[in-house]
């Protein structure tokens, strides 16, 4: 199983950007995803989690994203996306992709996303 993140960079504050991560080895549709985040000095958290369709395709936000971040997802592109506007600089940090396969589950690689002026 390998999940591939990408679309994280540089970006102000009030500005937007749009997360991806494309799963491979694994039927896609089965498995709940999830974001998750790392700042600096400080530990993993969830940011946002949508299980499949067959759960209902239920959301789940963490509060400091809520009304700002958007998590979704195309099980016909095995991909996981994660909308995110109004960014602040707390939302600084690398974002990991997370899939709930059997046993401790599969990490992406992260990617960074700052957010400074």
């Amino acid at each position: 199983v390998q999940l591939v993140e990408s679309g994280g960079g540089l970006v102000q504050p009030g500005g937007s950007l749009r997360l991806s991560c494309v799963a491979s080895g694994l039927t896609f549709r089965n498995y709940r995803m999830s974001w998750h985040r790392q700042a600096p000095g400080k530990e993993r958290e969830l940011v946002a989690a949508l299980t499949n369709r067959r759960a209902g395709s239920k959301t789940d936000y963490a509060d400091f994203v809520k009304g700002r971040f958007t998590i979704s997802r195309d099980d016909a592109k095995s991909t996981v996306y994660l909308q995110m506007n109004s960014l602040k600089p707390e939302d600084t940090g690398v974002y990991y992709c997370y899939a709930h396969t059997p046993g401790p589950g599969t990490w992406g690689q992260g990617t960074q996303v700052t957010v400074s002026s």
